[in-house]
Order: C-alpha cells, then structure tokens, then sequence
C-alpha cells in the first residue's frame, strides 16, 4: 500500500483542531488523530482517538495493524516541509 492512498482533513473547532486520515483505496476506513505533544515536533505520529473501519473487518487484526501503521506514518509525513512544485504549463486563452 501507498502513502499516496491517504488524505488527511483538519478540522478547526472551538477547542481546538482535529485531525483525520482516511484511506482513500478499498478497503476505506478512517483514523481520528491528534498530535502528539510530547514528541520533537509537536505532532508525532499521532495519538489514535477513533478507528472507523467497515463491518466485514471484523476480527482480523492483521489488516487493522498495517493500515493503522501506514495511517499513521502518513500523518506523520504529512506536516512535512512543502515540496517545490514543478513549472507546469497553463493553457489559457
């Protein structure tokens, strides 16, 4: 599975942001996270604070446990530094 199979939404609300990484392939499911205070910068790879996966996921653990990893490596990446796009060409009129 790819990093590229995940976004990550932010949420601002009253008490603050909050933070999901949903995968985008099959199987979909998603990850509520905050970040992680204690880590170096601030967001680590995330706290999980819901798991919403599909019904016929149930039991099988070894499924949850490598997209939870890769959930979570994604959210870690993605408060990385901006890539420089590259120049493109516009069409116009």
């Amino acid at each position: 599975m790819a990093l590229g199979d995940f976004m990550r939404i932010e949420r601002e609300e009253r008490d603050g942001s909050r933070h999901y990484v949903v995968h985008t392939l099959a199987p979909k499911f998603s990850m509520e996270l905050a970040p992680d205070r204690d880590a170096k910068d601030k967001h680590g790879k995330g706290v999980i604070k819901r798991i919403r996966v599909p019904n016929s996921w149930a039991g099988d653990y070894g499924k949850y446990a490598k997209l939870m990893t890769a959930a979570q490596e994604f959210f870690a990446q993605s408060f990385a530094e901006p890539v420089e796009k590259t120049v493109t060409k516009r069409y116009g009129i």
